[in-house]
């Protein structure tokens, strides 16, 4: 752990927050700020409590903590808003219920005459813990985001309002899925709690990822 790592770490976070930015705003010298982050000094208590304040966190995250760790392999961290879509679903428990689930609305929709689907996915969580512990099962939804005029025949049809999301991009996330994924989701979550934003559930999608050879990672705000 570092404290000079975790407050780089931290400004970019913060929209990229440059040393000049964050000097200004701790009224103290851009030099002070490289020596923080090179870690040959640290900051007085009261200037420490400041950072916490700054960035929404605690001393142990600022001092303790290794938050730069998982945030090396993700770019283009976001809040953007998802225009209003249509979209059906297919929900699969099984041992890959990922690939199941991904392949399933695949073929709904060349079944449809659309080779080049839209396809999002999230964590189907209604699994029992005999699925998972016994038969090694866990769930996944699949949904192929319609284009205009499509209409799939025997789905039903869910509609979601434009929503704001978080947004994170992950270069080549299946190389390592069981670390890189949900250390997206790990990154994503300090991003939304430095710069004020609560997760909602409310009447939208609450966390989706979009497939393909990269990911982005959406959490949905209030």
């Amino acid at each position: 752990m570092s404290f000079g790592k975790n407050l780089q770490f931290l400004r970019r976070l913060r929209g990229n927050m440059t040393q000049e930015d964050l000097a200004e705003k701790m009224n103290i010298s851009r030099q002070t700020v490289s020596k923080w982050e090179l870690d040959t000094v640290q900051p007085e208590m009261d200037k420490a409590i400041e950072l916490c304040r700054l960035f929404n966190c605690t001393l142990d995250n600022l001092f303790r903590d290794d938050m730069a760790a998982c945030g090396e392999a993700y770019t283009h961290l976001r809040v953007e808003v998802v225009p209003a879509f249509r979209y059906i679903k297919h929900t699969v428990i099984s041992d890959d219920p990922e690939g199941d689930a991904i392949d399933r609305v695949f073929s709904i929709a060349r079944a449809c005459g659309v080779d080049a689907p839209r396809v999002i996915g999230w964590d189907f969580p209604h699994v029992s813990q005999e699925q998972i512990n016994v038969f090694n099962m866990h769930g996944y939804e699949a949904a192929w985001i319609l284009p205009e005029g499509v209409v799939p025949p025997d789905r039903e049809i869910y509609e979601q309002a434009a929503h704001k999301y978080a947004a994170i991009h992950i270069e080549k996330p299946f190389e390592n899925p069981f670390v890189t994924i949900p250390n997206a989701y790990k990154t994503l979550m300090e991003y939304m709690r430095v710069n004020g934003l609560e997760h909602t559930k409310k009447d939208v999608i609450p966390c989706f990822e979009t497939d393909g050879e990269n990911m982005d990672v959406y959490i949905a705000c209030k």
